[in-house]
Order: C-alpha cells, then sequence, then structure tokens
C-alpha cells in the first residue's frame, strides 16, 4: 500500500519518472497515486524520494 505526504512532496517527479508500472502521476503539483492496483511494491518510489515523501507499507501475508 503506497502513501504520498503531500506536506513533504515538492512535486519533482522523480518517483513518476522512475515507477515501471506508471502507478504515480501528478495533480495540483504534487505527486499522485493513479493505479495502485498495479504497483508491484519494488520500493523503487520510496528509495529515491528526496523528501520522504512516500512510503511502501508491505502487508505480511
Amino acid at each position: 500500500m503506497l502513501y504520498i505526504n503531500e506536506k513533504f512532496c515538492k512535486g519533482c517527479d522523480i518517483c513518476i519518472d522512475l515507477c515501471p508500472k506508471k502507478v504515480l502521476g501528478k495533480s495540483l503539483g504534487k505527486a499522485k497515486i493513479l493505479n495502485e492496483d498495479q504497483c508491484i511494491s519494488c520500493g523503487i518510489c520510496e528509495n529515491m524520494c528526496p523528501d520522504f515523501a512516500i512510503h511502501l507499507r508491505r502487508d505480511r501475508e
């Protein structure tokens, strides 16, 4: 499950550009989750965000 803290996001587009499944987009100058069901939980967005605005919660099965 993805979570974006809009207070931290500065709209740099790094997460959007690096997402292999194009889960993220932009709205009102901030990153936005568009297709969470397509997310493969790779963690690239979370790891590359310079503002620590994205968190990926990996649920245990």
